[in-house]
């Protein structure tokens, strides 16, 4: 009786890897859709088209970007999270993919639990930017206006929730300092202001920021991090102003539903670490003012442990905030 069941269990176990053997040789044989749950035009959309033409010349099938956008990226993940695990459907997201539980009631799935990340694509810093004529000269002299002057100053986001209102709270933490945190639909319209004068200062990606920057329309004060840049190699890091604690970084990763096979994860992975050598994807994010992350990290495990630290991270500053989910 014992040997019969050995038997069955080995026969099992032998049927099940010759399965995931057949799944990983004949994936992929159609056409792959990946997810970008923002609207198209924006950094992020750009991002994700950038990646899945480079993926695709590697994976041997048409990967495709569809743009089901709404409700802070929320309506395309959960889009997602309900797709059959075969592979064929995948999704880019970025920082929203942590905060989303913390502000959408009811969220229909879990960013953790419904998930099986492939890999991070780019990490890239937040920089803080200010009108062209806000009196500070340097980092140093910009630090200490802030302090003296917080009940002046007005500082614009994209709308609570974004990267951008995360780094403004993270920054006035690291600060100490309690300033008019205004919040826009979207970076357009708060650089807009920014641009024009009716606020002060701004923090949000380099891919926003740089061609402002370059173009002389807007001044910067230092990259959100500790370490400068290869597209602003002249600003310094926050750190070097002695400012501790101020890290924020715009990172945009790539998932597939919960139950994927990890053959086909693996596939998707290889592709993603070929994608971020790609010379042509590295010009590109360059000239957006970002670059890709190192194969290394193009990962499952590296993508898992980013999203879980910025879930430890963005909880407590939003609950700090009085933000709460609705």
């Amino acid at each position: 009786m014992k040997k019969t069941l050995l038997n069955t269990l080995c026969a099992s176990l032998l049927l099940g890897a010759a399965s995931f053997s057949a799944i990983a040789q004949e994936y992929p044989n159609k056409t792959i859709t990946m997810i970008m749950p923002y609207a198209p035009g924006g950094p992020g959309d750009t991002i994700t088209r950038l990646f899945a033409a480079a993926m695709q010349k590697n994976i041997g099938q048409q990967i495709i970007v569809d743009n089901p956008a709404g409700a802070s990226g929320s309506i395309g993940t959960a889009k997602v999270a309900r797709s059959n695990p075969d592979g064929y459907t995948l999704l880019m997201t970025h920082i929203s993919h942590a905060t989303n539980p913390m502000m959408i009631k009811n969220l229909s799935y879990s960013p953790v639990k419904d998930f099986e990340p492939v890999g991070l694509a780019t990490v890239g810093p937040m920089v803080v930017v200010a009108r062209k004529d806000f009196p500070p000269a340097n980092t140093k002299e910009f630090v200490e206006y802030v302090k003296k002057n917080q009940d002046k100053i007005s500082m614009g986001n994209a709308g609570v929730g974004s990267a951008s209102h995360m780094c403004s709270l993270m920054f006035m933490e690291a600060l100490g300092v309690k300033l008019n945190n205004i919040p826009y639909k979207g970076t357009g319209p708060a650089m807009n202001d920014l641009m024009g004068g009716q606020i002060d200062i701004l923090c949000d990606q380099t891919t926003s920021t740089v061609g402002h920057i370059k173009g002389n329309r807007i001044k910067a004060y230092a990259i959100a991090g500790t370490n400068r840049i290869d597209s602003l190699p002249d600003l310094p890091a926050i750190t070097e102003a002695g400012v501790k604690g101020f890290d924020l970084s715009i990172w945009f990763g790539i998932y597939a539903p919960k139950g994927t096979p990890k053959p086909v994860i693996d596939k998707l992975s290889a592709s993603l670490a070929k994608a971020v050598q790609d010379p042509d994807v590295k010009a590109r994010l360059a000239n957006m003012g970002t670059s890709p992350v190192s194969p290394d990290l193009a990962v499952p495990a590296k993508l898992a442990e980013h999203l879980q630290k910025e879930i430890d991270t963005l909880g407590p500053l939003l609950k700090k905030a009085g933000v709460e989910a609705n």
